[in-house]
């Protein structure tokens, strides 16, 4: 019985070992799974040179072109006026900006003018006999001669004589010395040059002020100017009275400037040369941040890429028959997001948009736009 019991057990070993065996050989002759192979879709661009208007891109802050500083030359109380002394205050250009009190001053210049005034007098008896001939020219002068004025210039001496006689008596001496005087006393007076309005003042009303005390600040608002400074690869490019467009940062509001300087130097620092941008326009502010696009050459049979499609070999992707190809071109210009390119044949298809992974040989299909609509 055991006997029967083994020999049924090898049979289906042997049966079963058969069935395994067919199955094997039978699943090495299936065909194998073909892979799909993945094509990207892609924006393209057909190539068609023609003129690229270069822009050096610049910022900078605007500056009054014309300001001053106000410093006092003289000390002295500041008297009060109808004009409070404040910042945003406009004056008209000779319209008193600070009164100085100059009273104990103006004192000893009338007495300078008197003591003129008097050396004249005391020689036109000595002119009347010694020189009858230049006598009534001084006289004229006297009686022109006004206290509550500025001193008249000194009559022109006529002769070597004259000249003698004048100055021998100290009045030509004089004279210089009471100008000196009034010229001093015009200071306790500071007059605005120009039109415009005050941005700083440092001092108020009933002030102490000091020789050499700085007042405050006054600024023409007509007219600004933007400092920028410029690439150096970019100087030939610069052009003094070349129109320039300034924008805010907010991109709301457009000026057109001129360029009115170019440095003659290159800042070694930095490697850049500093451009002066005039710009007038009512709504600017001392201080106020413009962006500014100068225009530079135009560039003849060229094209305007984005930055991030230009390889680092100087080649761009094409497309040709399906799939991405590699040609060099020459970049002429480079921006923060664009380059200018030459030598790319016309008719040419470049891609768009950068492919991530994009390599040559790439198969891709250019993007259709209708098929998704």
């Amino acid at each position: 019985m055991r006997k029967i019991i083994l020999s049924v057990i090898g049979v289906l070993v042997i049966i079963g070992s058969i069935l395994l065996a067919k199955s094997l050989i039978a699943s090495k002759n299936k065909p194998k799974p073909v892979l799909e192979k993945v094509v990207k879709t892609v924006f393209i661009d057909t190539v068609k040179n023609g003129q690229i208007q270069i822009e050096i891109p610049g910022n900078g802050s605007l500056v009054a072109k014309r300001r001053v500083e106000i410093y006092s030359e003289v000390q002295g109380i500041f008297k009060t006026s109808n004009v409070l002394f404040k910042p945003g205050q406009k004056y008209n250009a000779g319209q008193s900006l600070i009164n100085l009190d100059a009273s104990e001053y103006y004192a000893t210049v009338q007495s300078a003018k008197s003591n003129l005034y008097n050396a004249i007098a005391a020689i036109m008896p000595d002119l009347r006999l010694d020189f009858p001939e230049i006598y009534q020219k001084w006289q004229n002068y006297l009686n022109a001669f006004d206290l509550s004025k500025s001193a008249p210039q000194l009559p022109e001496m006529s002769s070597e004589k004259e000249n003698y006689f004048i100055t021998g008596r100290g009045i030509v001496s004089s004279y210089y010395n009471l100008k000196n005087l009034e010229q001093r006393l015009a200071k306790y007076t500071i007059r605005a040059p120009f039109t415009g309005i005050l941005t700083e003042a440092l001092v108020t009303e009933g002030t102490f002020i000091r020789n050499g005390q700085k007042l405050g600040e006054f600024i023409d608002p007509s007219e600004y100017e933007m400092e920028v400074a410029i690439s150096k690869s970019f100087a030939s490019l610069l052009k003094v009275g070349e129109e320039v467009q300034l924008t805010n940062m907010d991109k709301t509001n457009t000026y057109i400037g001129k360029i009115s300087r170019v440095n003659g130097s290159i800042d070694q620092a930095t490697q850049t040369i500093t451009t002066y941008i005039d710009v007038k326009d009512p709504n600017l502010k001392e201080g106020l941040y413009l962006e500014a696009n100068i225009k530079g050459e135009t560039v003849e049979d060229a094209i305007e890429i984005d930055r991030n499609l230009l390889l680092e070999d100087n080649q761009i992707f094409i497309l040709t028959n399906g799939m991405l190809n590699a040609i060099s071109v020459t970049p002429v210009y480079f921006s923060d997001t664009k380059v200018v390119l030459k030598e790319v044949p016309n008719g040419t298809i470049i891609l768009k948009r950068p492919v991530p992974g994009a390599y040559v040989g790439m198969l891709v299909k250019p993007f259709d736009a209708s098929a998704n609509q």
